[in-house]
């Protein structure tokens, strides 16, 4: 099966019902379906063909997602990019996919899609078909392009449809970014997946949430913890009322602080579902729909993933992982052990089989031969007042290597932080120095990027 035998579940057979709301405008599947053959038509007159790789640089819109079912429909490999990228960093994608159409601006492919006929391409696509390459965020240097196959995002999104109980009743409000797997491999294609209705919207707000909240009434929206920090900052009795039809929400992309999902409890009635993936993998764990949403924890496997933890770093194996990096078959081959895929995230596993992620191998600090896992001191950071955002890392220190150092955004005493580190934390742990900044550097979906903190 490809991905548009499965999207056909709503595309086809639930043409005449209203599937999306794009800025005071509706849409059926069976428009959606139309509007993307007349797209698959324009770029097959160009010239373009399967396994050509087209890089599109767009906010949410519905050409966007036009443009994805499109180059589904005739194997076109779709490559999106973040739109929070600037040229160095657009040429380096460029420059690797080596694509035969940049879309910065959709108007003259929409121009010529109008003049087509709205006809189903014919595609030879089989599950090991590459749908797309997206480029991983490059939090710790150069980004490498994900190979993601029809079979990786079918078996996630029937993962997701099952576990998270998505269906045709639904109403979801997106406002993650489609550039992104998570607004792409999650949002979109649970949409299309389950034939729910979603609202798309083009960036999350938080000064209009609660009005697109209230307005559209949801049952079912997808964030990252910094919008669920900003939501935070709405009152209880508006709260309250954004949730009034709400079944899920759900948080990833990121590590959610436990204070977060417990304060968001208290405010909303509801407790957030934290779950965990990769560019690479698509979604690895989940905690459940039914039974304990454990803070802190990103729960068991999904159904068919299989993970293990070898010398403190998760590796995975499923019909999730993607078929490598493009044109990096080293890269590639140093991702994999033993047909494993090192993930470089290091967790550890509850007696009942509860994950929980301690960073990235490559954030862990030794210091003096001790290693620190900077999570655990955000955490208790995270749960002092004044602190609102925070992000450890180690800087170079001649005597111990590294020694860890804590980026604060709020409104703090750093003597009463550093009191309560050396209370709560054994002494090597107690960052060095606490920089007090405005904001902390992060990818358009929260992930810090602490290789451009500047250095104290």
């Amino acid at each position: 099966m490809n991905l548009i035998q499965f999207f056909d579940l709503s595309l086809r057979g639930r043409r005449e019902e209203t599937a999306l709301e794009w800025r005071g405008q509706t849409y059926t599947f069976g428009e959606i379906d139309e509007r993307s053959d007349r797209m698959a038509q324009a770029l097959l007159a160009r010239g373009y063909r399967a396994g050509s790789r087209i890089c599109v640089y767009l906010p949410n819109c519905v050409e966007l997602i036009d443009l994805f079912l499109a180059c589904v429909k005739t194997g076109i490999i779709f490559v999106p990019v973040n739109i929070l990228y600037r040229e160095r960093e657009i040429a380096h994608i460029t420059g690797d996919a080596e694509p035969v159409l940049f879309v910065d601006d959709p108007a003259e492919l929409v121009r010529e899609a109008a003049s087509m006929p709205a006809e189903r391409p014919v595609a030879r696509l089989d599950g090991g078909s590459i749908a797309a390459i997206v480029y991983t965020s490059g939090t710790t240097g150069t980004s490498k392009g994900a190979m993601l196959t029809h079979n990786n995002f079918i078996a996630n999104a029937v993962n997701l449809l099952a576990c998270w109980r998505i269906t045709a009743s639904d109403r979801f409000l997106l406002a993650l970014p489609l550039f992104h797997v998570h607004g792409l491999g999650n949002g979109l294609h649970c949409w299309l997946g389950s034939g729910c209705r979603m609202r798309l919207i083009e960036r999350f707000e938080h000064a209009k949430a609660a009005e697109e909240f209230i307005d559209f009434q949801p049952t079912l929206f997808f964030g990252v913890p910094t919008i669920y920090v900003r939501l935070l900052d709405i009152p209880p009795e508006t709260g309250r009322k954004m949730a009034a039809r709400m079944r899920l929400f759900v948080s990833g992309s990121a590590p959610l602080p436990p204070q977060v999902l417990e304060d968001f409890r208290e405010r909303f009635g509801h407790t957030i579902l934290e779950r965990y993936g990769m560019s690479e993998t698509l979604m690895n764990m989940s905690n459940p729909y039914v039974g304990e949403r454990r803070p802190g924890t990103v729960g068991f496997p999904m159904p068919g993933v299989s993970a293990r933890i070898v010398e403190g770093e998760v590796q995975l194996k499923g019909p999730n992982v993607f078929a490598g990096y493009w044109r990096r078959p080293e890269a590639t081959t140093a991702a994999f052990v033993d047909g494993w895929f090192r993930t470089g995230d290091m967790a550890q596993c509850s007696e009942d089989g509860y994950y929980t992620l301690s960073g990235r191998r490559s954030d862990l600090i030794i210091s003096g031969g001790f290693n620190i896992y900077p999570r655990e001191i955000e955490e208790l950071l995270l749960e002092q007042p004044g602190v609102r955002e925070t992000a450890v890392a180690g800087v170079e220190d001649r005597a111990r290597g590294e020694v860890p150092v804590a980026w604060v955004v709020g409104d703090f005493d750093a003597g009463e932080l550093e009191r309560v580190c050396r209370e709560k934390l054994a002494s090597f742990k107690v960052p060095r120095r606490f920089v007090k900044v405005d904001s902390l550097p992060r990818t358009a979906l929260g992930k810090v990027q602490k290789h451009l903190l500047a250095a104290p």
